[in-house]
């Protein structure tokens, strides 16, 4: 018989009811227990109230081997769709782990492939709220290939929109390689982690005892590995991560970050004079100069954690969205290493894609020595950010307060590589090597034939101090636009981006660069 319009509208306001209860409420329960949202209250709490519109509600999987015949949920254990935030289009999937403990298979793939897609065709982020326990074992090759089929979306989507991933649970085997490809992972304290392979699998392989935290929490990756950007203490602060990142970049790469408006007053930061030590080998906190130059408590930092002899992350400038690395003198000297190296290139080629201006604060003495440097490719490495820094066509300002040294100086955005303006400080020493090894090779003869080594071989570094350490030789040649007093950066930098807003640069035709890796 027939079904009324009332039994029909029935039927369907039950099968939403079946798909928002997810797993049911005992596993809704569980998930709370463990102090972790379910997939709904995340996005509820992510996107602005009303917005959400959800897709593929009710996609079931089709599978009927080991039982999975007479366990159907409506939505396979993902939530996708589409909303805004600060009312910016946004899509996002939201992995639920009270279904199949969010485990991956066809269809919840299918579901997370079909919003990458509408991503890409209406140039928009795609934001990930991960929770899966890994891939489906009982629907076997199709749970890979499901996989496959959103690393290939995310290869593609790959400088065109921001990706951004949440770990708010386990994310564990091939499920890594996602976040690993999108441009910012967020992990939780305690509930999330991610491993290629977990400690039991470790402890069979390598006989080592570890905990999952221990292997691949988020205080690991934030700190050790790198893996993740940001460490937040609770569900509710990365979600506020997601949505401050967001506040910084564009909608794509077509775009540019929204410009704050901004009313004009008295740039000179006498602050700004004080920071750097008249002793060169004296360290500072280079995130002084960055907070005094900046709009005040805009500085929002990436990878605060790992690698901290550079600071990297974004900030506003008289309204305008910029990215900003600055060696830190206040750990390691802010000498170039590995892993700086790497965390500096990664973010210069994001901040490039998405058409975020660079700032530059350098006072480098070199690259790190040493046999575990060398032996583990510091050369490659290194060359990643010379690599992403040529290769940037983005506004690009470099001040230098103070050390400027080796082949650090060509790589950490000199005129050289393309920069567009160069400022230095009148405390700058642009040199090859510091004074005291340079008057050792230069002047060795001289030292050791003289009656007192010692004395003369101090006599000779403050010689080549005054003739190399200061940006004069540099200004001189042009290297650098010119030189400025401290207090007069923020100025400048303002002036300077203004000027450069138009800025047009295009790369030699290629298929694509081959980056050292």
């Amino acid at each position: 018989m027939r079904k009324s319009r009332e039994e029909k509208a029935t039927i369907l306001q039950q099968k939403i009811d079946e798909a928002q209860l997810g797993g049911g409420a005992d596993r809704i329960a569980s998930q709370h227990k463990k102090g972790k949202l379910t997939a709904r209250e995340r996005v509820q709490l992510l996107l602005d109230e009303g917005s959400f519109q959800e897709l593929g509600m009710l996609v079931t999987h089709r599978s009927t081997q080991f039982g999975l015949d007479k366990q159907r949920f409506l939505g396979d254990g993902v939530i996708t769709g589409y909303g805004t935030i600060e009312g910016r289009l946004v899509y996002v999937f939201s992995q639920d782990f009270t279904v199949f403990g969010g485990s991956l298979a066809e269809a919840h793939a299918q579901k997370i492939v079909k919003i990458m897609d509408l991503a890409m065709k209406n140039g928009a982020p795609v934001i990930g709220l991960n929770d899966s326990g890994g891939a489906r074992i009982q629907e076997g090759v199709v749970s890979l290939g499901g996989y496959a089929d959103i690393f290939y979306r995310n290869t593609l989507a790959s400088g065109v929109i921001p990706q951004i991933s949440a770990i708010m649970g386990p994310c564990a085997g091939g499920a890594v390689y996602s976040p690993a490809i999108t441009d910012f992972n967020i992990m939780v304290e305690h509930s999330s982690y991610m491993f290629v392979t977990g400690p039991n699998v470790v402890k069979t392989v390598t006989h080592e005892e570890v905990s999952s935290e221990e292997l691949g929490g988020a205080s690991t990756h934030s700190s050790k590995s790198g893996v993740a950007h940001f460490s937040t203490a609770n569900e509710l602060e990365a979600i506020q991560y997601i949505k401050k990142l967001m506040s910084y970049v564009p909608q794509n790469c077509e775009e540019w970050p929204a410009h704050l408006p901004y009313e004009a007053k008295n740039e000179i930061v006498p602050a700004l004079n004080e920071i750097v030590p008249d002793n060169a080998n004296q360290p500072y906190d280079i995130k002084e100069v960055i907070e005094n130059t900046i709009d005040t408590g805009s500085f929002f930092e990436v990878h605060k954690n790992f690698a901290e002899n550079i600071v990297v992350g974004f900030a506003r400038l008289a309204g305008r969205s910029i990215g900003i690395i600055a060696n830190q003198p206040a750990f390691l000297a802010g000498v170039l290493d590995i892993h700086s190296s790497v965390k500096a290139a990664r973010f210069v080629r994001f901040c490039d894609a998405f058409n975020i201006p660079l700032l530059v604060f350098e006072d480098v003495p070199g690259f790190l020595p040493g046999t575990d440097q060398e032996w583990n490719a510091i050369i490659t490495n290194g060359a990643k950010l010379l690599y992403a820094f040529s290769e940037a066509t983005v506004p690009r300002i470099t001040v230098i307060t103070r050390k400027a040294y080796g082949g650090a100086y060509d790589v950490m955005n000199s005129k050289h590589i393309g920069a567009d303006l160069n400022f230095a400080w009148p405390s700058a020493e642009i040199a090859v090597m510091g004074a005291k090894g340079a008057a050792e090779i230069i002047f060795r003869k001289e030292i050791t034939e003289a009656k007192d080594p010692a004395q003369k071989w101090l006599e000779k570094e403050e010689e080549y101090n005054d003739l190399f350490a200061n940006p004069y030789n540099a200004a001189g040649r042009g290297y650098i636009d010119e030189v400025i007093l401290p207090e007069q950066t923020r100025e400048r930098l303002i002036r300077g981006f203004k000027m450069l807003e138009n800025k047009a640069d295009k790369l030699p035709k290629k298929k694509h660069g081959n980056i050292p890796l």
